[in-house]
């Protein structure tokens, strides 16, 4: 299971309703709402998950 970076919602990857690349790092979301969200301004969802 993945973590949808704008929502924190669990999402199988497999049934995810988008995805993207960021930094080389697929990230998977809910809705394509959130992938549209995290598109828009990707380091405001991903400040701090870069260890």
């Amino acid at each position: 299971m993945a973590i949808d970076p704008v929502c924190k919602m669990e999402v199988n990857e497999k049934d995810a309703k988008g995805t993207t690349v960021y930094k080389r790092k697929t990230y998977y979301f809910c809705a394509v709402g959130c992938k549209i969200a995290f598109e828009i301004e990707p380091e405001k969802y991903v400040k701090g998950n870069n260890k």
